[in-house]
């Protein structure tokens, strides 16, 4: 019998119809071939135009395509070195992802105030599962705040992707977050990635203020190799994502084929939600000796990818290899073992989400009174933004002080940047550094 003669679509992971399935042959072998592409255009979103919404106007930002006559990628990598070394000495700056689907607009605009800042850079990605009244309105919120307007660093994509989690789409939607978001400056230094249900636990003051003093380089990633059970229930089967091909959502399908453990790179597994370097996503996204691009074909039939892509990546690349730290600097509450899903948090996990030092925590159900109270106790939020030393408004009459705007590179931290401070100096001692990226 042929290896794809059934599909079983994921309801449960033991559970589901079987299929018989000479319409699936196709696209699954269309699948690899889908993401090569997806990969490929995001290389060309460097150079191409309409990937964004402009805050500025409603209809579709055009880029400048650029000149590539003459081109080559080496000289432009000595460029963006040359950037990267001059802006070592300037206050770091933060380039946000935060996505989402159906219903999360709301919870989408309330996380990228409670981090906003103008230093940084944010892209929101509200994929094709919303409707498109809810797109509309994440856009004209963005195009319509006058402060959005006035520093220029929110960007709304406009082309939605479909997003499966546990399939290869939120890789591919991520990488062209990424690409846009090189496009758009050359002056960010780390890539932070949220989802509507994050949650900040300092302000970017603090953090701010404490990744002034640490090396650009470092990856904060949680990542252990695959061993034990998850190398024979993630390395091993082979899944198809209808988010590649489909305009409506549902879970990965697998194929009854298996595969072997690849003997040329080593497979490292973690959390999806990670801060990468700037050096590093560059190397994700122009691929210059082949490895991120050899590793994201291996990703396409994979199960849980986006846990699996960027530490298999930095984990065999030696250039990159001392700069994974195993922590995705969030807290998060594990469900009773096997510990595959976060637990939401409530104003129970209060203390706990404090005393952990980290500076974001997920999962949070939609306005969950737990907010308020680390809008009022951790992040002094008493308006739109989360107030930094930025903001030089006044607060009379209930007037936002974020509505006047002053020097983005002076911090004024706070007893989060105290906490943060303790965690990065443990993260960064020989005992927890001897253990990244262990084979």
């Amino acid at each position: 019998m042929s290896p794809f003669t059934r599909v079983r679509k994921i309801g449960h992971f033991n559970s589901g119809s079987i299929f018989r399935d000479r319409k699936w042959i196709k696209p699954f072998l269309a699948s690899s071939f889908i993401l090569i592409t997806l990969f490929t255009s995001v290389g060309v979103l460097m150079f191409s135009s309409s990937f964004v919404w402009d805050p500025h106007q409603f209809d579709i930002a055009s880029f400048t395509r650029s000149d590539t006559s003459g081109y080559f990628v080496e000289s432009d990598l000595n460029r963006l070195s040359e950037i990267s070394s001059v802006l070592k000495t300037e206050a770091p700056r933060f380039a946000y992802l935060i996505s989402g689907t159906n219903g999360d607009g709301q919870r989408m605009m309330r996380t990228l105030q409670a981090v906003y800042h103008p230093r940084n850079q944010y892209i929101l990605h509200l994929d094709l599962e919303a409707l498109p009244r809810e797109m509309l309105d994440l856009t004209m919120s963005v195009k319509n705040d006058p402060l959005f307007r006035e520093i220029d660093n929110v960007y709304v994509m406009e082309k939605s992707n479909m997003v499966t989690y546990r399939g290869p789409t939120m890789i591919a939607t991520t990488l062209q977050a990424i690409a846009i978001l090189l496009k758009k400056s050359a002056s960010w230094d780390w890539f932070i990635n949220l989802s509507a249900s994050d949650y900040p636990l300092m302000t970017q003051d603090d953090m701010l203020h404490v990744f002034s003093n640490m090396s650009r380089n470092l990856n904060f990633i949680e990542h252990t190799k695959i061993r034990g059970w998850k190398l024979n229930r993630r390395a091993k089967p082979i899944i198809v994502d209808p988010g590649l091909y489909l305009s409506k959502k549902s879970g990965i399908f697998w194929t009854t084929q298996r595969r072997s453990v690849p003997t040329s790179f080593k497979l490292f597994t973690g959390s999806a939600w990670a801060i990468l370097s700037r050096s590093f996503v560059e190397y994700c996204i122009w691929g210059w000796n082949s490895l991120p691009r050899t590793i994201l074909m291996y990703y396409t039939n994979f199960i849980s990818s986006p846990e699996g892509y960027f530490h298999t990546v930095i984990c065999n690349t030696e250039a990159y290899r001392h700069t994974a730290i195993s922590h995705d600097l969030h807290y998060i509450a594990w469900d009773s073992p096997p510990k595959q899903h976060p637990k939401s948090l409530t104003i129970k996990d209060f203390d706990n989400m404090v005393n952990s030092s980290a500076p974001f925590a997920r999962k949070f159900d939609k306005d969950d009174p737990v907010l308020d109270k680390i809008d009022k106790e951790l992040l002094g939020r008493n308006n739109r933004f989360a107030p930094g030393s930025w903001c030089i408004g006044s607060s009379e009459g209930g007037v936002d002080p974020c509505s006047s705007v002053g020097d983005d590179s002076v911090f004024k931290p706070g007893p989060g940047s105290e906490r943060l401070k303790v965690l990065i100096k443990k993260l960064l001692s020989r005992e927890f550094r001897e253990k990244q990226c262990k084979l």
